[in-house]
């Protein structure tokens, strides 16, 4: 089964030729690597251009700043593996638990795989309160309309199998993606499974980018793409 893992990258020069490192050596044979650099100005795209291309297999670069949504609208596109992972350009979350998330979709069993941070007992870094708490009621809120029993609708890992991911229009560009993403894969009847991760979450001043508007834009999507008629 071919994985393809989709970095959306912005601002990353630090990290981003670590987390290609690592997501090379992730335990899957069949892989693909797509980044996606959404018009970062910190030094990122130059490294992109001079060391990283040859080591993967596609590098898009956007012309204007757009977001994260937007960012993977556009590796998901140029996706060619049977599943397809959503990949952070920091180093919050570990490549090696990439098996652990196909085994649901490998088996038949799932359509799509989130990664909680919130279940299971794997290592997490100790960060921000208020961040746990918005998540956590984000997450209610999400599944409250959704009625999936999610305990981690915020989390970067999302695992798709490819036609699952390609048959749905990503409008949001920025963070409104996560919510907006499971309520659409929801109203699809999808099969949706969650395993517990690790989390080496970052602060701010190591680069970490979310903020409160951010959270006002989820609730906001949460309440669009779940409320609005289905075309």
């Amino acid at each position: 089964m071919k994985l393809t893992i989709v970095i959306p990258c912005y601002n990353e020069k630090e990290t981003i030729q670590n987390i290609v490192n690592a997501v090379k050596a992730a335990p899957v044979p069949d892989k693909e690597i797509i980044i996606v650099d959404d018009f970062s100005t910190d030094g990122t795209r130059a490294l992109l251009q001079a060391e990283i291309e040859k080591q993967v297999d596609k590098v898009i670069y956007h012309q204007v700043n757009q977001g994260k949504g937007a960012a993977l609208r556009t590796g998901f596109r140029e996706a060619s593996g049977d599943v397809v992972v959503v990949q952070d350009a920091d180093l919050e979350y570990d490549p090696q638990e990439y098996p652990k998330l196909m085994e649901p979709i490998s088996k038949g069993r799932a359509d799509v795989v989130f990664g909680s941070r919130f279940m299971g007992a794997q290592a997490h870094r100790v960060v921000y309160f208020w961040h746990m708490v918005g998540n956590k009621f984000l997450t209610l809120m999400s599944n409250m309309f959704t009625n999936i029993n999610l305990t981690d609708m915020e989390t970067c890992y999302k695992m798709f199998r490819r036609e699952i991911i390609q048959s749905i229009t990503i409008e949001e560009d920025r963070f409104g993606f996560e919510p907006e993403i499971t309520a659409k894969v929801a109203r699809k009847g999808c099969r949706i499974y969650e395993v517990g991760i690790s989390y080496y979450g970052r602060t701010y001043a190591e680069g970490k980018k979310i903020g409160w508007r951010d959270g006002f834009r989820a609730i906001y999507a949460i309440l669009k793409y779940n409320l609005r008629p289905q075309l």
